[in-house]
């Protein structure tokens, strides 16, 4: 975290130090070619007091520079040739030139010659520069600099704070809280971030309660029919008598089928999560899905005498769905409402807003509203008379629940108001 808000800091600085620098060699550029072409004007100025001076003789030629001098507002002078001591090489400048640009300490200034009077130059002293106040350019630059840190850090403190809860959550995660999660503010700069955070933490508890679930019940239900195997490998053992040999061998036959079964089942809901990543959603006309369900379990609703009525709505609905899986949990819907009701069993379909509504009712005696949540638990079973020894694990709801999740729905079972029994409700939305 501070190596991430440090560097963020040094990018920035050294990002406004680099333009800075590349600015003020723009500016210094452009002052000397500003002072460049001051240079040349002020030459071409004198250049018309030679002209102007030609005509005038060497007694007035003081008094005139002097009058052309107030007239500009100029410092101009005349000074003799003899009394300007300068190298050779700039000697040959200006008198190949005609002017000669020079500087001291204090100023700088020109000399002219003078054509008509070779004795006597002309020399203009450029006007001084407006000293440059170093001091109040310091300031103004720290101001900029601090400004521009001030401002980073005020944007930055609200990110890093983030990204600290994001990295205490998953550090915690990591040493086995798996219920800790990002607490989500609207002003996050990583928003997105932490709601896949969160979601990812909480597919993560899932599937390791859904593990320890299955590792618990595995374990206690096999058991028993691992004790009558060994009861019957004993008995089998022990017995003398053919028959009763091969009744025990018959029973052991029995048990291994049923724990093939159970241990089938149980893979099967094991590898679900996994099976939720590779889905194949499609647009899927929800009339025709239904109409393949009702010919399904016309059989066997006749066979249990059950009435079998399905609702539809009156325009077509087409949905994305992965088809198989979404039949696969109405199908467990139906089974169960079959297996309860008493004579009667809805299906209905409608749309409302954005979401399509599919429920599933009975007539049966219902379910208690305090084990309305627990019913979509894995290896949970209501109906002690539906034992695992006749095929029933407890995994139909779970896997309805599973199913319709991947969906990004929810599933919800309350008491029928038309039939009376339990109605089980499916809210998944609508994608046309």
């Amino acid at each position: 975290m501070q190596r991430l808000f440090v560097s963020i800091v040094f990018a920035v600085l050294g990002s406004l130090f680099f333009i800075g620098w590349a600015l003020d060699q723009l500016v210094a550029q452009q002052t000397h070619d500003q002072e460049s072409e001051h240079v040349v004007m002020f030459k071409q100025l004198l250049n018309g007091f030679d002209q102007q001076l030609s005509s005038v003789s060497n007694e007035q030629l003081e008094h005139y520079t002097a009058t052309l001098a107030k007239q500009f507002d100029i410092n101009l002078s005349i000074e003799k040739t003899a009394n300007i001591a300068l190298p050779l090489a700039l000697k040959d400048e200006l008198t190949s030139s005609g002017s000669l640009l020079l500087a001291s300490d204090q100023q700088a200034y020109i000399l002219r010659t003078i054509q008509s009077h070779p004795e006597f130059l002309l020399r203009f002293t450029l006007p001084p520069e407006s000293p440059e106040d170093h001091q109040l350019n310091l300031l103004l630059t720290t101001i900029l600099y601090v400004g521009v840190c001030t401002i980073l850090m005020f944007w930055l403190f609200p990110l890093a704070r983030r990204l600290y809860l994001l990295t205490d959550a998953a550090e915690r995660i990591g040493t086995g809280k798996l219920d800790v999660r990002v607490p989500i503010s609207r002003f996050s700069y990583i928003k997105r971030l932490e709601v896949s955070f969160n979601h990812m933490a909480a597919q993560i508890e899932k599937l390791v309660a859904d593990n320890k679930v299955l590792a618990r019940s595995l374990s206690h239900d096999i058991r028993t029919p691992m004790s009558c195997l060994r009861f019957g490998v004993e008995a089998a053992i022990d017995t003398p008598n053919i028959d009763k040999k091969n009744d025990y061998l018959q029973r052991m036959e029995t048990e291994l089928t049923r724990m093939e079964e159970m241990t089938s089942a149980f893979l099967e809901y094991a590898g679900m999560e996994r099976k939720g990543f590779h889905l194949t959603p499609e647009s899927t006309s929800i009339s025709e899905l239904i109409a393949s369900i009702h010919a399904d379990f016309c059989a066997i609703a006749q066979q249990h005498q059950i009435k079998f009525d399905v609702t539809l709505p009156e325009h077509e609905v087409i949905v994305s769905i992965d088809a198989h899986w979404f039949y696969r949990a109405l199908q467990n819907l139906l089974s169960n409402a079959m297996q309860y009701a008493k004579s009667q069993v809805m299906l209905s379909l409608q749309t409302k807003g954005n979401k399509l509504i599919v429920s599933v009712e009975d007539d049966g005696v219902g379910i208690a509203e305090k084990k309305a949540q627990e019913i979509f638990s894995p290896f949970v079973k209501l109906d002690d008379n539906r034992s695992r020894e006749k095929g029933h694990f407890g995994l139909g709801l779970a896997i309805c629940a599973k199913v319709i999740d991947w969906h990004q729905g929810k599933i919800m079972v309350t008491r029928s108001t038309v039939l009376g029994g339990a109605q089980f409700t499916i809210e998944i939305p609508l994608r046309t």
